[in-house]
């Protein structure tokens, strides 16, 4: 056997002082017991990239516990995967070629454990897909490609392992070739290579065997160095996803960093951006590195922080974008290629949480145009639901608009998952944002009033007995400038006065009907909540009052719609911002609580809310 690809071995490339290769990201996929792991395990020994001393290592343990020695035992580091004798979960391990430096994933194969396939298949650039020359094509063989099709993994090769179990027959090779290449064909995958090879015995791994002399292709190693790198994310339009946003009080220092990955694209001190979905816009004032220091410029892949020209409230999951480029898109419809793994189906109604980039957003099951299954490649129309393993194309609705991309475009930002009870229950790409012109919240509003059952009294009559029309009245404003004691001096200036009204604190609420919320930190669900009560309050002739702070206009919208048809007054504290909601009251940020309170009751009684109103 003689080496195809000249490799460096792996103690010897770490401690030389050599250029830097580029870096391609690989996964290894297919159906169980198909070879993988062994597959990895053998390229890594033959390329000389194992750690000194680590494959004597796991021959001497296997010989102490009389067990045969497998290649794929290099891999299986954990326990229970070794005792169950299959890949559970993605791993990762690296070599060096002449070419460039691979880091290799190794996807397990099991149906069950298909999510951890997914997750590993989504961080790779090109695929090894792996086929039992004996046992043929299997159900998650086809599977496995069809994902590669719907996470846009187009560069691949086929190995079909085990060779050796049917005497390295060209016609079985063949065949299996002519089948899978017609397959994948439909989900727009042509294989650059399919190789025969006997993984255990280690031929066409990373040398020739003459039983294959009738092959004229390359070596697994061969075919990896012909695959071509992606074009370089910097290169795309700016996305980045913010996670976090930090504070800074101590010596003065009043910087507002917005943090994150930068997916694709650059920034530099000076650029016009534009956060979405909010739209708010600013200008990068400075590029920030914790414990280094400050540079004037970050490209794709660098995780770093930037403050801005002007203080905005930017919340987590917001997506930068720089001005005068391709931004990404904001929606609340999304049409998707799902994957569903849940082991309960998908189904309409039922709240899941969408994560997307760094945005988590509540999210629902709107519409299903086909499902098929991936196995087979056949369709299914009108479907109730998404079964376990279905690949689904349908309409996924969010609470709010969320910033994305076409996964064809960008990918980073274009590839989601489903939870569902905290675990991954589902994963897809964005095909497009639809405009609807009826919101699922609508529509539940719509429906909660065709069967309210109300008495014969009136919203007049409540309004003639109680003195006053009832309203809800949200204060907002930056969440530096609460507006907690002007709520309280409102609700005690307007109850002096003999009216009926309440006021509704974020901590009352908290401590009650959204205790379960108080440490998920889900806001969205916690402002659909206030909306649904908001409208118990206002359709019993009540004043409620509430305050919310930093509300944005896609959030104010969804209040309201849930208090409909009930009325909703809008007090905004502080100097006026980007994306600014359209607020019926502006106070000025010092004015005292006191006054303010007697401003918002004198608007109360010019817009007839309180009929003889006396201060």
């Amino acid at each position: 056997m003689t080496t195809a690809t000249k490799t460096i071995p792996f103690n010897t490339y770490r401690a030389e002082k050599t250029a830097l290769l580029e870096k391609m990201n690989i996964v290894i996929i297919g159906h169980v017991d198909h070879g993988k792991s062994t597959l990895v395990g053998r390229l890594l020994a033959d390329t000389d990239s194992l750690p000194q001393g680590k494959l004597a290592e796991v021959k001497a343990r296997c010989e102490r516990n009389a067990r045969p020695f497998e290649y794929a035992f290099l891999l299986d580091a954990l326990k229970d995967e070794q005792a169950q004798g299959i890949t559970i979960d993605s791993a990762r391990c690296f070599f060096r070629s002449s070419r460039r430096e691979y880091i290799l994933i190794d996807a397990p194969g099991h149906v069950e454990f298909l999510k951890n396939m997914i997750s590993g298949a989504a961080r790779a650039e090109a695929a090894v897909l792996v086929i039992d020359a004996k046992e043929g094509i299997q159900e998650n063989s086809r599977r496995h490609g069809y994902l590669l099709g719907m996470l846009g993994i187009r560069q691949a090769a086929v190995c079909v392992n085990k060779l050796d179990l049917v005497n390295y027959s060209r016609q079985t090779f063949e065949a299996i070739r002519d089948e899978f290449s017609a397959f994948l064909r439909q989900t727009g995958i042509e294989p650059r290579f399919f190789i025969p090879i006997s993984a255990r015995d280690g031929h066409n791994i990373a040398g020739r065997l003459d039983k294959t002399d009738w092959y004229k292709g390359p070596t697994v190693l061969e075919a990896l160095d012909c695959f071509e790198k992606e074009p370089a994310a910097v290169d795309k339009p700016l996305r980045f996803p913010v996670q976090d946003i930090y504070k800074f009080t101590e010596q003065g220092d009043d910087r507002r960093i917005a943090a994150g990955r930068i997916e694709t694209g650059s920034v530099t001190t000076g650029d016009d951006v534009v956060f979405l979905p909010s739209g708010k816009r600013a200008r990068i004032a400075s590029i920030e590195a914790f414990n280094a220091p400050r540079a004037e410029s970050a490209g794709a892949g660098r995780s770093t922080g930037v403050t801005l020209d002007r203080q905005l409230y930017i919340q987590p999951g917001e997506v930068m974008c720089r001005a005068g480029q391709e931004t990404a898109q904001v929606a609340t419809h999304l049409r998707v290629n799902l994957f569903w793994l849940g082991r309960e189906p998908m189904i309409f109604n039922k709240r899941y949480l969408l994560k997307l980039g760094t945005a988590k957003v509540p999210v629902w099951l709107r519409r299903i145009h086909t499902v098929l299954d991936a196995s087979e490649l056949t369709t299914e129309k009108n479907r109730s639901h998404i079964e376990r393993h279905d690949v689904a194309e349908c309409v996924l609705e969010t609470l709010k608009p969320v910033a994305f991309d076409l996964s064809s475009a960008i990918a980073q930002t274009g590839r989601f998952v489903i939870i569902d009870q905290y675990r991954i229950c589902g994963g897809g790409i964005i095909l497009e944002g639809q405009r609807e012109s009826q919101t699922l919240v609508a529509e539940h509003v719509a429906q909660r009033e065709r069967n309210w059952r109300r008495s014969r009294i009136t919203p007049a009559l409540r309004a003639a007995r109680l003195g006053q029309k009832s309203t809800l009245v949200v204060v907002t404003g930056p969440a530096d400038q609460s507006g907690e004691n002007l709520a309280r001096h409102l609700e005690e200036t307007l109850f002096n006065d003999g009216r009926q009204v309440y006021y509704l604190g974020i901590n009352n609420s908290l401590l009650g009907i959204d205790s379960d919320l108080s440490r998920s930190g889900l806001r969205d669900e916690f402002l659909r909540r206030l909306g649904e009560v908001s409208h118990l309050f206002t359709d019993a002739g009540l004043i409620l009052i509430t305050t919310v702070s930093d509300l944005d206009p896609y959030e104010l919208k969804l209040i309201k719609t849930l208090n409909s048809p009930g009325d909703c007054l809008v007090v905004r504290i502080g100097a006026q911002t980007d994306a600014e909601i359209d607020a019926d009251l502006r106070l000025p940020a010092d004015l005292p609580a006191s006054e303010g309170a007697k401003d918002v009751a004198k608007y109360l009684a010019q817009q007839h809310y309180l009929p003889e109103y006396y201060l």
